[in-house]
């Protein structure tokens, strides 16, 4: 079977029955497989989707004492402006140009940790990396590790049940998985490791990562605005943690095809452009997937894109070598022709209109 077929770690309900169609599970199935892969006393290799959820857990204090002690409207706009901007527009810069589709280089490796560390880690990278070249070779087909037509449950809890690496590859296929998280700069395990850790990335080497990343925002979010800025903002990254789970499910039309002409124009699967994800994290997503490598993906004049600007910014002062832009392709070879024959259309219209006066 191909390296993309067998490199994430099927579900038991598995991706697709006996005549090839997408299996749609039942909420208790999805449920039962979700705690089933965070049962840690059941096997090691499940460390890694325990840890990405330990620290969504471990924000509700964070996000209790923000409501409860020391909510204010400063401090409702705090944690908006995080939440909904800065770690979004973070994970589209981080986790989806660059460690997934590689559409820009650092100059070097300080320029690649600052982006990197730039908010509260939440992410594990290899979840997200791996899983999403997979979603992009399957898209919306069985096999999708967060297919839209399965239901909100099967994208939201997707990080657990079919995200994560398979757990028996051979020592080829690793190296191949190697191979995409080499840029990335988490440090990966031997194969043996693997072989008894479940995963690319090292336990020890995650954990310390974590540590480090996490005390150093709350001492400078402290040092910035005391305990009430950082609990806000550290219960605002948990917010997102969980809010960013849900977005493939609306970002793929909720399973259905309600893709608009003239908006998006990547009809091979279900992707959308919605003008929230847009706006605060350059998730142009129907736009994305027309060109997953290009470093922008918000081609229209309103089609804001943070995550474009500071990687344009980057660029501009030397931190960022070099960079993929599909912004003329996309005008060249969808844009312009779709006004084109929109406006030809209407010139017929008014023709046919004339002549059946004529007629009269």
């Amino acid at each position: 079977m191909a390296f993309i077929d067998i490199v994430l770690r099927p579900p038991s309900y598995g991706w697709q029955d006996a005549n090839g169609n997408l299996v749609k599970p039942s909420p208790g199935q999805i449920f039962r497989e979700f705690f089933s892969r965070l049962n840690i006393f059941k096997s090691r290799k499940a460390w890694l989707p325990l840890m990405s959820w330990t620290k969504v857990v471990l924000m509700l204090p964070f996000l209790a004492l923000f409501i409860f002690k020391y909510f204010s409207l400063g401090m409702f706009m705090a944690a908006f402006v995080y939440s909904m901007i800065i770690m979004g527009t973070h994970g589209t810069i981080w986790h989806h140009r660059y460690c997934t589709h590689g559409a820009y280089k650092f100059r070097n490796k300080f320029w690649r940790f600052f982006t990197q560390n730039l908010t509260i880690s939440m992410i594990p990278e290899e979840i997200y990396v791996v899983s999403h070249h997979v979603h992009h070779a399957k898209s919306d087909q069985p096999g999708d590790p967060y297919n839209a037509s399965a239901g909100f449950l099967y994208c939201f809890l997707a990080d657990v049940n079919h995200q994560p690496i398979a757990q028996n590859l051979s020592e080829a296929d690793y190296n191949r998985v190697k191979l995409l998280m080499k840029h990335t700069g988490v440090k990966g395990n031997t194969y043996a490791q693997y072989l008894k850790w479940g995963s690319y990335v090292n336990p020890k080497s995650a954990v310390i990562s974590w540590i480090l990343n996490w005390s150093f925002w709350y001492m400078a979010f402290y040092l910035m605005g005391g305990h009430a800025l950082a609990c806000t903002l550290f219960g605002a990254a948990g917010f997102w943690a969980v809010g960013v789970r849900t977005f493939n499910y609306e970002g793929h039309g909720k399973g259905q095809k309600v893709q608009r002409e003239g908006v998006d124009f990547q009809t091979k699967d279900n992707s959308i452009n919605q003008l929230w994800p847009g706006i605060v994290a350059g998730e142009w997503h129907n736009n994305h997937h027309l060109f997953p490598k290009s470093a922008r993906s918000g081609f229209k004049p309103h089609q804001i894109d943070m995550a474009w600007y500071y990687i344009k910014f980057m660029n501009v002062i030397g931190a960022v070598s070099s960079y993929r832009d599909s912004k003329q392709q996309f005008l060249r070879q969808y844009h312009l022709p779709y006004l084109e024959r929109k406006q030809g259309i209407q010139h017929f219209s008014e023709g046919q209109v004339v002549t059946n006066d004529s007629q009269l």
